[in-house]
């Protein structure tokens, strides 16, 4: 008994945590619903009807091109970024050599590098390589910019594998490729999934890169093209609510698909 009144002031804390986060969703989703005479009556009721009209009124404005395009350049870029980073990642913490501190210590310093700093550079060599105003254009910096965290947790996860199962695969005949991708990547599931829910809304949510190296409307992202919605809707909230609850869905979609990995992927290798 005493043990459960220890945990009130833990359930109350969670609770109050929940209805602080939850509610700005609820209410977004609510209000999604409603016509623009009902959000003017009475702009903080919750579910007092439910109107679709604002969904499809979000579809006829192009939110579907734009999540298409958002959909191919986040794909892309999280495939690339979780291939390169696995691939860099398991020399860094499996094999010893003279140099190795050293080049892990230079690819995560990139956490530290302002990005907004790389727009104009960025910009330049973008229009030079003929990339300017494609989607091609997003997934370099994209993938540039995820690599260092990426890098960073897999190779502190990679460190604390079992050095066991890797001597019984040496044993077995296993050279460093085949033991990558037969014993070592298996094994990185929780790391993974971090670093693609890390990435996937990090890169779904980016607006100042698709704003600077995009300009036509035919290629740009949902973020993007959510701005340029909301110049055209911005006195219809209910219709702005609808389309940044469409907006929403995917992020959530991937979170809850493998929320339970994230602590262990981030935690790999924090305690030695």
């Amino acid at each position: 008994m005493t043990a459960t009144i220890r945990l009130v002031p833990q359930y109350i804390l969670a609770v109050a945590l929940l209805v602080f986060t939850g509610y700005p969703f609820l209410y977004m989703v609510a209000t999604s619903f409603k016509t623009q005479e009902q959000f003017f009556m009475d702009p903080f009721s919750l579910f007092t009807s439910i109107q679709f009209s604002n969904y499809i009124l979000a579809f006829e404005n192009g939110l579907v091109a734009y999540f298409f395009n958002s959909v191919i350049v986040t794909s892309i870029s999280v495939a690339l970024t979780v291939f390169i980073a696995a691939l860099a990642s398991y020399p860094l913490s499996r094999l010893k050599f003279r140099w190795n501190k050293p080049v892990f210590l230079l690819l995560v310093s990139g956490m530290m590098l302002p990005i907004h700093s790389t727009l104009i550079p960025i910009f330049i060599l973008t229009r030079n390589a003929g990339l300017s105003d494609s989607l091609p254009a997003l997934i370099g910096p994209y993938v540039a910019f995820s690599l260092p965290i990426s890098i960073f947790i897999l190779t502190q996860f990679m460190s604390e594998l079992p050095r066991e199962v890797e001597e019984a695969a040496e044993i077995d005949g296993c050279g460093h490729m085949r033991m990558f991708w037969n014993v070592i990547l298996p094994m990185l599931t929780p790391a993974v999934a971090t670093i693609v829910i890390y990435n996937f809304i990090h890169i779904w949510t980016e607006f100042i890169f698709a704003l600077v190296l995009i300009s036509s409307p035919e290629n740009m992202t949902l973020p993007l093209g959510m701005q340029k919605f909301y110049g055209e809707l911005t006195v219809n909230v209910p219709a702005l609510m609808a389309a940044l609850t469409l907006a929403s869905l995917p992020i959530l979609t991937v979170y809850f698909m493998a929320q339970e990995k994230i602590v262990t992927g981030l935690t790999g290798g924090a305690v030695k």
